[in-house]
């Protein structure tokens, strides 16, 4: 468990992290960059790719038109997917099996089942890595396989490693394990550009190069609880339990997972890998439509933002997101704005307690904006939300690492996978409504009631929260 010394050491380095951090950045920002691109050009026709290469262009279609006539005249597919075709690099792959886990301990059974049977290696990117119970079963796990002759990669970040005992990695690095620290805080440490600010908030798993997982869970102690059992909202080792998302994914998208995970490895000029099977035969394996999009600061702009832009633009009955540190840019807000104001049911479910305090408070700046233009926003209760999830009529959905702020916009390195159908769009929904109803409803009247304590907390939280 994370005991309370080790919670309160990290808290006081992270604050001395983020002010040399801020310091660092302001010299350089007296702007805010553009991030989006013109979302109004038309794209090239959808292409998609499968266990044996790119499809045929009539073949691409008919599966396409599967999903949208399974889907009930959405639009979503006439109105998204040529848009995202022209902005987003990587491409739509079928044949893909996905599995929605909910909470730390789905997740977690799943990937310890996953890296015990891997036979070739493990591939693992995580920010952070908590040197608690959870941690160390999955340390062991780790030195376990790689002395069964599995090799194992292991990328994580300077910062949200920055609480995690240099000895733990060490014992990884000492067992054979290859260890990469991301971005190190410490300058002489760095391998190329000194780049503080940018941080690997990335959580991905990747066992054969034949099964991954993504999404927002971290290995920590923290997740030891289930969020929806009341018996397991209060723990004495862990406080309240936090509520997250992950996907196990399988197929030919897994690949596309893999280039992300070796291009960070790459940039970040890690000692060149044990050759493996990294790309095994990609093979059919289910029905999913999915796309995985890798965002980092050395693209124009990020990738994911400019897709779920891109959504919620096309989106003509719902949109439905869940996300834990809400501190939106104008384009966005304009974009949950519009959407409701022509008819478009927008709902946000966001964090009533938090781990966070100054993007709680910057985003909660916004809630009088939205109120009034019909956007619903909903706080879940009983639990630290975590998840980062969006689902767009019905259709249309995501899961990953990517907040709804500045710095997952701007400067960390994310990752995210689309999901396009109505029948994992049902399952995202559901997981949507369960959280719904352990929220409250925060309507315009009460927040207008406020008290100028919270307000002056706003004002102060939104002045920080590009560097946030």
């Amino acid at each position: 468990m994370v005991s309370t010394t080790l919670k309160s050491t990290r808290r006081q380095s992270y604050l001395w992290y983020w002010l040399a951090a801020f310091l660092f950045v302001l010299a350089g920002c007296s702007s805010l960059p553009t991030i989006v691109p013109d979302l109004a050009r038309p794209g090239p026709a959808v292409q998609l790719e499968g266990a044996r290469g790119p499809l045929s262009s009539a073949h691409s279609k008919a599966i396409l038109d599967r999903l949208e006539n399974r889907s009930q005249g959405s639009g979503i597919f006439d109105h998204h997917l040529a848009r995202e075709e022209a902005i987003v690099g990587s491409p739509l792959t079928a044949g893909n099996q996905v599995l929605l886990l909910q909470d730390g301990p789905a997740t977690y059974q799943a990937m310890y089942a996953a890296i015990l049977a891997a036979q070739d290696h493990i591939n693992m990117e995580t920010y952070i890595l908590d040197d608690d119970e959870v941690g160390q079963r999955f340390v062991q796990a780790l030195i376990v396989k790689q002395a069964q002759g599995v090799q194992v990669n292991l990328i994580r970040d300077s910062v949200g490693t920055l609480g995690t005992p240099p000895a733990l990695f060490q014992q990884l690095t000492d067992s054979g394990v290859q260890v990469l620290e991301f971005n190190p805080i410490n300058p002489l440490l760095s391998r190329k550009e000194w780049t503080l600010n940018q941080r690997d908030h990335r959580k991905l798993l990747i066992v054969d190069g034949h099964t991954a997982f993504l999404g927002g869970i971290n290995i920590s102690s923290v997740y030891s609880g289930g969020s929806f059992s009341r018996r397991s909202r209060h723990r004495p080792d862990t406080g309240v339990a936090w509520r997250d998302t992950d996907l196990q994914l399988q197929g030919p998208v897994v690949a596309e997972l893999q280039k992300l995970f070796l291009a960070t490895w790459e940039k970040q000029k890690g000692e060149p890998l044990p050759e493996k099977n990294y790309f095994p035969p990609p093979e059919h394996v289910g029905p999913h439509v999915v796309r995985a999009i890798g965002s980092s600061p050395d693209d124009p702009f990020s990738l994911i933002y400019v897709t779920l832009l891109s959504a919620i633009t096309s989106a003509e009955v719902s949109v439905n997101i869940t996300n834990a540190y809400f501190a939106p840019d104008p384009q966005l807000l304009d974009a949950l704005e519009a959407a409701a104001g022509r008819g478009v049911d927008v709902a946000l479910i966001l964090p009533s307690q938090t781990d966070s305090w100054l993007v709680f408070h910057a985003g909660r700046n916004y809630y009088d904006r939205l109120l009034r233009a019909g956007v619903k926003i909903h706080e879940r209760q009983g639990a630290i939300l975590h998840s980062k999830t969006a689902l767009i009529d019905g259709v249309w959905a995501t899961v990953g690492s990517t907040n709804l702020d500045w710095r997952s916009f701007l400067h960390n390195y994310e990752l995210n996978a689309v999901v396009l159908g109505s029948e994992f769009g049902k399952q995202v929904q559901a997981m949507f409504d369960r959280d719904l109803a352990a929220s409250d409803t925060i309507t315009l009247e009460q927040w207008q009631r406020r008290p100028l304590g919270l307000r002056l907390k706003e004002w102060f939280a939104r002045v920080w929260e590009y560097w946030l």
